[in-house]
């Protein structure tokens, strides 16, 4: 980024970045405690992940006071516009983040009450592949990367397709034996919030990578998830869909 004649005006601009960057920071620590409390089947952890979604509100509340700042005394145009706008979007995609990773932390709070089941095993596999967007999606942020960014945004559809398999494999267990409902419908909740943190994820790539080329972009979305029109096998091996 060109230095301004005001210097002031840099200071307030390097602030922003790196309240967002902290914020990342904190959202991708969030997100591994609540896996972390899942597995280990720690109720207690899981409370820590939800106190720690407070201070990821006040740093958005502290991102938007230093945007209308900006915005009202510096009369930004061009890229600094953009930077200004998109550290506003980022910020609230980031804290949306870790509104998901708060609830999968409360939804692995219940697990711990309740039988261990395997397909708890699927959830840290496709929990990592979103840590790995968050972190990258962060660097291009830092590094005003816009092809990196596209790297993050093509991978939502690798998220799509382990939800999709999940959603399959927990349908099953919940059609095997009943007693499967209850601690399947908290994992098909966990696995959900976790695959629009990479949606959330794939929204920054998009912010990135406007940021630095002015231009939307042109490519389709991927996206993967077919869990609206998924079809479960029935007792007789056939095909059904669901409702």
């Amino acid at each position: 980024m060109p230095e301004h004649t005001v210097k002031r005006y840099d200071q307030e601009l390097n602030q922003m970045t790196d309240t967002i960057l902290r914020m990342g920071g904190m959202v991708e620590q969030q997100l591994a405690k609540a896996i972390t409390a899942l597995i280990t089947r720690d109720p207690e952890l899981a409370t820590t992940v939800i106190a720690d979604d407070k201070p990821i509100d006040q740093l958005e509340h502290e991102i938007d006071q230093l945007v209308m700042r900006l915005l009202a005394l510096r009369q930004p145009m061009a890229v600094d516009l953009r930077l200004i706008t998109a550290s506003l979007k980022i910020s609230s995609d980031l804290e949306r983040i870790g509104d998901y990773a708060a609830n999968v932390a409360k939804r692995a709070s219940a697990l711990s009450q309740v039988e261990p089941m395997r397909p708890v095993a699927v959830i840290p596999r496709m929990s990592q592949i979103v840590q790995g967007m968050i972190k990258d999606v962060l660097d291009a942020y830092m590094a005003r990367d816009a092809e990196k960014a596209l790297v993050v945004w093509r991978r939502d559809e690798e998220v799509d397709e382990t939800y999709n398999s999940l959603f399959r494999e927990l349908l099953t267990y919940m059609m095997e034996d009943p007693r499967h409902i209850t601690p399947c419908t908290h994992l098909l909740f966990i696995a959900k919030n976790i695959e629009r943190m990479g949606d959330h994820a794939t929204n920054i790539a998009e912010t990135i990578s406007f940021l630095v080329t002015g231009k939307p972009l042109s490519e389709a979305r991927p996206k993967g998830d077919t869990t609206p029109f998924a079809t479960t096998p029935d007792c007789d091996g056939d095909e059904t869909m669901t409702p």
